[in-house]
Parts: C-alpha cells; sequence; structure tokens
C-alpha cells in the first residue's frame, strides 16, 4: 500500500489502565480482573502505527511498572514513545464492566491525582516536540481531567496552531469527568474546535460547544444543520466525521459513517454502507479506530470517500478484539473492504 512520506502524527492524552471482569460478570463477581492499557489518543496512535504512518504519543506516566508497562505496550505496536515523561504518582485507572444481552458496558474512573493530572500542566516544551509534526491528534477526555489536563491541551493546540501543524479533534464527551470539578466544557472544547482542521464530533457534541440546540427529527437534517453552524463558526475547520450506531442488543450492532465537508457555501455528505456486527467483543476503542483510520486516509492523501470507508472498516474490525487497541494492520483493513473479506486466509 503507498502511503504518505509527510511529517508525524502526535498524539496527546493521558493513558490509563483498563480493569475488567470477565465476559458476562459483573464488577466485583469474583476476583478476577483483566489488565489492558489503554486510552483514546494511545488507540489512536496504535492504530496509526499498525496501519503504517509514522505515529508518537505524548503523555505522563508514572514512574513505575505500571507506568513502563503500558509505555512498553504501544511500543510494541511501532509507536514512538521518546516524548513519554515519567513522573512520581500513581497510573490512571478504570474500571470496564461488559456489557450483555440487555444490560449496557459501564466505565467507573479512579483517575484523579494519577501523575498525568499532577503533572502535565507544563510537562512539555511544545514548539520542540512538534518539530516534524503534520498532525496533532486531542481529545475532549484531556481537558475534563482537570485544570491541569485543561492547560495542557489548550497550551498544545496553540502551539500546534502557531506552527502550522493539523488538529484532528475527537469530541469524545466525558460528562462524568466534567461534574467532579468546575471546568467549563463548553468554552474549553470550542477553543479546541476554533483551531482544528478535522472533527470528530456529531450535532450534540456541536449543541454544547455553540451554546444551541439542533431539533430537526431527522437525524440526517440535524447533523447537516449541526456541521453547518460549525463550519461557519470554525474557520479553520475542513471535515467532520462521525459513527452512526443502531443496537438491537449489546452484541448485535450496525454501524454507519458519515463526513461532512467545508465546499464553499455546500455541505456535501457521503455515507459508507452499514456494517452488521452480530457478535461484538468488545466496542471500546471503535470511535478510536475509526479517527485512526480517516486520520491515516487524510495523512495519505486519498479521497474522503476512501478514508471515510477504511475508518469504518477499522471501527468494525474492533469490535472483534478485546481490548482498547484496534489491533489490525491497513491490509487487513483493506481486505475487510472486499467481497471475500470473510474467507479464510491460508
Amino acid at each position: 500500500m503507498t502511503t504518505s512520506t509527510r511529517g508525524r502524527i502526535l498524539c496527546f492524552g493521558e493513558m490509563l489502565a483498563r480493569l475488567s471482569p470477565p465476559e458476562g460478570e459483573l464488577l466485583m463477581q469474583s476476583p478476577h480482573l483483566a489488565i489492558r492499557p489503554g486510552g483514546a489518543e494511545a488507540n489512536v496512535a496504535v492504530s496509526l502505527a499498525r496501519f503504517g504512518a509514522p505515529a508518537a504519543i505524548a503523555t505522563v506516566l508514572p514512574d513505575n511498572a505500571l507506568g513502563r508497562g503500558v509505555r512498553d505496550d504501544v511500543r510494541k505496536h511501532g509507536v514512538d514513545t521518546s516524548s513519554i515523561t515519567f513522573k512520581p504518582g500513581r497510573m490512571g485507572l478504570y474500571f470496564m464492566t461488559p456489557g450483555a444481552v440487555r444490560r449496557p458496558a459501564d466505565v467507573l474512573y479512579d483517575r484523579a491525582g494519577s501523575a498525568f493530572v499532577e503533572h502535565v500542566d507544563g510537562a512539555f516544551d511544545w514548539p520542540a516536540l512538534l518539530d516534524g509534526v503534520e498532525w496533532l491528534h486531542v481529545s475532549g477526555v484531556t481537558p475534563a481531567v482537570g485544570p491541569s489536563g485543561t492547560r495542557a491541551v489548550l497550551q498544545a493546540v496553540e502551539a500546534a496552531s502557531k506552527a502550522g501543524v493539523k488538529i484532528s479533534y475527537d469530541g469524545n464527551f466525558r460528562g462524568k469527568l466534567w461534574a467532579q470539578w468546575d471546568g467549563d466544557p463548553r468554552g474549553t472544547l470550542g477553543r479546541m474546535l476554533a483551531a482544528s482542521t478535522l472533527a470528530f464530533a456529531d450535532d450534540r457534541d456541536f449543541a454544547l460547544v455553540l451554546g444551541r440546540t439542533f431539533e430537526d427529527a431527522d437525524p440526517g437534517a440535524r447533523r447537516r444543520a449541526a456541521a453547518a453552524a460549525a463550519f461557519a463558526a470554525f474557520p479553520t475547520l475542513q471535515r467532520i466525521a462521525c459513527t452512526l450506531r443502531v443496537q438491537e442488543s449489546v452484541a448485535d450492532q450496525a454501524l454507519s459513517a458519515v463526513m461532512l465537508t467545508r465546499d464553499g457555501a455546500e455541505v456535501r455528505e457521503t455515507t459508507a454502507d452499514a456494517i452488521h456486527m452480530t457478535g461484538v467483543i468488545d466496542r471500546v476503542g471503535g470511535g478510536d479506530a475509526f479517527a485512526a483510520g480517516v486520520l491515516f486516509g487524510l495523512w495519505s492523501g486519498w479521497a474522503d470517500q476512501r478514508a471515510l470507508d477504511f475508518g469504518l472498516a477499522a471501527a468494525g474490525l474492533k469490535h472483534s478484539v478485546h481490548g482498547d487497541f484496534n489491533l489490525f494492520t491497513a491490509e487487513e483493513v483493506e481486505a475487510a473492504l472486499s467481497a471475500d473479506g470473510f474467507d479464510i486466509k491460508r
């Protein structure tokens, strides 16, 4: 597969350790918990690296076995970890109880006072770190962790804008985190969007940031109205993409995707065919796999439709494996797009 030879893609955000009970069990139903690395931006970095892009992660980890362990896990997938800083403190955790049948999955955060939260503000020399970077990928998770995360991500976005680095923004609104302190999600996320070139967001994200509602009964009309308002409010924004999910149960879902682009006074929508998924293994990280796929396509210079289809296929594959990380290569994603994608590989 031919890919771009352009600049690196830097992902910035907190890495976490995810602890989950066995499939079909509730948290603390038995004494067993599986531990895996995760975190929205790290998920994107791993996908990008496995696709063949020069991806890097900037984060703060605790200087202990847990911190080094999650660092090693992303590094083994090809992510450049040279921008990781180790500081005293604890590992941010989240407990994820898998859903089953009609019971949705549930997340419990335990990340207050983590090394990232305590030390991320001022941890990086952003102008130096962004040298040679073409895209900076950030998400709404980072400012939600507290004042330090807010200051750090705004510093990163401001430095990227000054350096001419394109910004990829994933809304990833985390109400449970914002509710723990007196932050300003509307103002902060609005400042991030105002600097972004690409946004992974839907009408709910833009309603929050723009302080208005989009109430058309037709979901497509709501998305188009929200996109038009976002393009008007944020002049640097060129593309908006999101997935659309229909759930019959936790294990039976259909996933499609849409991209809305700035094209003069017009908004063009391209929609890929829905992926019908029966027997979903783990949907956590599916949105990050989609974001990574679309971003990889744009970084590679592909047409919007190809980038969107690739992102959707990547998201579909993510639902087939446990953990936050999408473990598939670009060739495997391309195979999933083909008519014979389900044939046994011999």
